[in-house]
């Protein structure tokens, strides 16, 4: 499924890294950065991360709130976000049923092999729970500035 801008973001339930129940219709009124990717400790999703946690207070100024999803369990979030001091909740997709909503769960090849995998990609939801923007080509280091520029 290919989802565009205008469309309304689809709903889900899953769990964060503490097993608390996160519903993304729990969030309607505020601006929410929904960002996949592929592995938490790697050297990209490292950087991601770590930029939305350096930009976090500007994030929140401008009323966002972030949500990360991976399909890492809940206990390697935890580690990640201890390690990175994370501020922000991120969605344990082990299922990738979140994924398969938001079509970043694809076919990929690497060195001519094929498998299955996240496709890092950002959906930005506005408060009425519409997508006003969905960001592919994502840079790590500089994702704040693709967010709010």
């Amino acid at each position: 499924m290919s989802l565009e801008i205008g469309q309304v973001a689809p709903d889900f339930t899953s769990i964060d890294q503490d097993g608390n129940e996160i519903k993304l219709s729990d969030y309607k009124g505020k601006k929410v950065v929904l960002y996949f990717y592929p592995k938490d400790m790697t050297p990209g999703c490292t950087a991601e991360a770590c930029d939305l946690r350096d930009n976090y207070e500007k994030l929140l100024a401008e009323g966002w709130v972030v949500l990360g999803v991976s399909t890492d369990a809940a206990e390697r979030h935890q580690r990640f976000i201890a390690k990175y001091d994370l501020p922000f909740p991120l969605i344990a997709d082990v299922d990738h049923k979140v994924h398969d909503l938001y079509g970043t769960w694809q076919l990929k090849k690497t060195f001519g092999k094929e498998y299955m995998g996240t496709v890092r990609t950002t959906f930005l939801i506005d408060e009425k729970g519409i997508l006003t923007d969905i960001i592919k080509k994502v840079k790590t280091k500089e994702h704040t500035k693709q967010i709010i520029s």
